[in-house]
């Protein structure tokens, strides 16, 4: 048992890793193969919608659009400013934690407790967590691109226009599961056992909304 619990961090955690990375894999596999079967394939009636909007302007339709973006940029926002606030209270709280966690020591599941093992606990969630910030502020950058372009002419440009939109909206996509993803990293703090179930629990989580069932009024040629 003891030969076990040694290695519980070494086993535990490149599991964790390995499962939400397989994860996005096989979710991109299916988008790509079957993308019927994935809700991911809902940017197809967000490319049908600006299409529309481009071919038939108009002042309501244009105040609809940015509308709409703004309640995105919204939603960015609050993404970006959750990473970086849990980021800055990761650094503050860093000692505090750290001594608590030197206290759990003979607690055999708190795993690795070193000063090494503690600073690649918490470089790893500050990592995840700043990347999740800066996708989502570029996301909201490119939404805010999107909005001038539409407001400034009636004349849109699709093709430019549409790029930016789907990048945005994929930046933003990143960042909001890379803060997912980093709050089975913060659990490590307390050992590799919570970090494993909370992985477990977060995959579970995503299958149920990336494969909620199929999209209906899909069609695989608005794929670009």
């Amino acid at each position: 048992m003891g030969i076990v619990v040694d290695y519980l961090d070494t086993i535990l955690v490149p599991f964790s890793l390995l499962l939400t990375v397989g994860y996005h894999a096989y979710l991109w596999r299916t988008f790509k193969t079957k993308p019927s079967r994935t809700t991911m394939a809902i940017n197809a009636h967000r490319r049908l919608w600006f299409s529309d909007l481009n071919q038939q302007y108009d002042g309501k339709k244009g105040m609809m659009a940015v509308q709409t973006l703004r309640n995105s940029q919204m939603v960015i926002i609050l993404t970006a400013s959750i990473a970086i606030i849990f980021n800055i209270s990761l650094a503050a709280l860093t000692n505090n934690a750290y001594n608590a966690t030197r206290g759990l020591s003979n607690f055999e599941l708190i795993g690795l407790v070193s000063g090494p093992a503690f600073a690649l606990k918490y470089g790893t969630a500050s990592v995840l967590l700043l990347f999740s910030f800066f996708c989502s502020s570029m996301a909201v950058v490119f939404l805010i691109d999107v909005v001038f372009l539409i407001d400034v002419s009636v004349d849109i440009s699709c093709v430019h226009v549409k790029r930016m939109l789907e990048r945005g909206n994929t930046l933003a996509l990143i960042g909001n599961r890379l803060l997912c993803m980093a709050f089975p990293i913060l659990l490590w703090m307390f050992g590799p056992v919570p970090v494993a179930v909370s992985s477990v629990a977060l995959v579970w989580w995503f299958y149920e909304l990336d494969f909620a069932g199929k999209v209906t009024g899909f069609h695989k040629q608005s794929l670009p």
